[in-house]
């Protein structure tokens, strides 16, 4: 780049030649004659003024570029000053670099040193681990061969303990509400109710004995034994079955339709008595007997509303009301059944200033699913509930019918009643009548139920099967386990068997502590 004073001098020069250039050419464009003249003149008097031009341009130049050159001296130096401290600065960083590096390098030996003790103990940590959980696994198997059961096993145990127990709270809670519900003056006043309802009622009837087999001993002499084939065509009218017992000396009519096996005694005593034979005939008879006891069904059925003193219903509710003459329970007549449940639950609805009528009507109809159980599966509760709503009956009616087992819940206090009526018609001494066989048989499977129990030690049925006495293990069952015990055996009794009346399960848990005097 060179010098700059150089520069600025010639920069200085141009500017002076120049301004004189300009000032000749003004004074040569001055008018006159002698303009050569002046013109030269002029030029001398450039010429001679020039060196001081320059001179003085020269000057000036070198003292700005003196000046220029202090400033960018006095620039260096502070330059150079920031530089020298940021040299020491940078100095001092390197040392602090330096020293933290040989910290760093000693703590890497540091750490080097110690690495190998925890590598040890990491080794001694995963072998001291192994050895925890083969001891846990060892204790585990050895608690399950002292438990004999598993692990999973015991948990489901106790899972089920806790459920239990929390069962026999409610149950204990059920219990003792319901029991309050139920206690001292309340209970008073329901007995009242039931002695006035069963004192005023007259109309107690005597047990029937169906006839199910027709003997044929007392024949007359040349009078023989129906014929297969008369039996056949009986049969194909009456929809039961007929057949010869004892050589011939009996007829047995089987079947689950009440209505079919009255057509079929009748027909077999008619064909006995006026001595007639041949299909023909004997269909001809059982269609007769057919329509005879569809009318007489009708009748029963309009009689058991009129005797009620009850609006008559649908013509086939009527119907089913009448078939129930023909349908006995333990040997109850279930037509006579239901006109006295009627009653005796119209009696208490007056007591309680319910509907008489309503009552009334709900008890009569409580058991006309039993017409029809030989027709359709399920409880003969639930079918009456179902076709009585089916026939346009109230609900209140509806729900007394399916309620009166359980089968519903109970939405009315008529529903109590019907209930109630059921039982003190068909628990009455006398009412039904059960053979020898068939009551040790009941017997024996109240207490086959109640022992099937965990914790049960024995059962007996006592009271002629009205109470069942369940004996437990005082180890095994707790008082409130066997509370619930009581509410699961009669739950089971309920559901497993069809008996009249209650059975009353009593649950004794007896504590024994002995020793012996010497």
């Amino acid at each position: 780049m060179g010098d700059p004073t150089v520069w600025i001098t010639v920069l200085v020069g141009l500017a002076a030649g120049a301004c004189l250039g300009a000032w000749a050419g003004r004074r040569l464009r001055r008018p006159g004659a002698d303009r050569d003249g002046e013109a030269r003149r002029i030029r001398s008097e450039a010429e001679l003024e020039r060196p001081a031009l320059l001179r003085e341009s020269a000057i000036r130049a070198r003292e700005e570029a003196l000046v220029l050159r202090a400033e960018a001296e006095a620039e260096l130096r502070a330059r150079e000053a920031e530089l020298a401290e940021a040299e020491t600065a940078l100095a001092a960083q390197a040392v602090r670099i330096d020293e933290e590096g040989r910290l760093v390098e000693a703590a890497r030996d540091s750490l080097g040193e110690r690495a190998a003790p925890v590598v040890e103990l990491e080794q001694d940590v995963r072998v001291v681990v192994a050895e925890a959980r083969s001891i846990e696994k060892n204790r585990q198997a050895e608690l399950e061969r002292a438990a004999a059961c598993t692990m999973g096993e015991a948990q489901r145990m106790l899972v089920e303990r806790e459920v239990e127990d929390a069962r026999a709270a409610a149950a204990q809670v059920l219990r003792q509400t319901a029991e309050s519900a139920m206690a001292g003056a309340q209970i008073r006043a329901a007995k009242r109710i039931m002695g006035i309802a069963v004192g005023r009622f007259s109309g107690h009837d005597l047990a029937e004995r169906p006839q199910f087999v027709i003997a044929l001993s007392d024949l007359r002499p040349g009078q023989v034994p129906p014929a297969d084939a008369d039996l056949r065509a009986v049969e194909a009218v009456a929809g039961v079955q007929l057949s010869l017992l004892d050589g011939q000396l009996a007829i047995r009519i089987e079947g689950l339709d009440g209505v079919g096996r009255e057509i079929a005694r009748r027909c077999v005593n008619r064909m006995l008595k006026r001595s007639i034979s041949g299909p023909a005939a004997v269909t001809r008879i059982a269609r007769g007997i057919v329509v005879d006891v569809e009318r007489e069904t009708l009748d029963l059925g309009r009689r058991a509303f009129s005797l009620l003193a009850i609006d008559r219903a649908h013509p086939d509710i009527v119907k089913l009301v009448g078939r129930l003459n023909f349908r006995t329970s333990y040997a109850q007549n279930q037509w006579k059944h239901s006109v006295e449940a009627g009653f005796l639950c119209g009696m208490m609805a007056a007591e309680l200033g319910l509907d008489v009528k309503i009552a009334r009507r709900a008890a009569l109809l409580h058991d006309i699913g039993k017409a029809l159980t030989h027709e359709l599966d399920g409880s003969h509760a639930s079918i009456g509930a179902e076709y009585a709503r089916r026939l346009h009956e109230s609900e209140v009616v509806a729900n007394a019918i399916g309620a009166h087992h359980t089968d519903e819940p109970f939405n009315s206090p008529y529903a109590y009643l019907v209930a109630g009526a059921d039982a003190m018609s068909g628990g009455r001494p006398g009412a039904r009548r059960q053979t020898e066989d068939s009551h040790m048989a009941k017997l024996e499977e109240i207490e086959r139920i109640s022992r099937a129990f965990a914790g049960v030690d024995e059962a007996f049925a006592v009271q002629g099967g009205r109470e069942v006495r369940v004996y437990v293990d005082e180890n095994r069952v707790d008082d409130r386990g066997a509370a619930r015990l009581s509410t699961q055996i009669a739950e089971s009794l309920s559901r497993e068997m069809i008996f009249p009346g209650q059975i009353k399960v009593t649950v004794i848990r007896e504590f024994r502590a002995e020793e012996i005097a010497s």
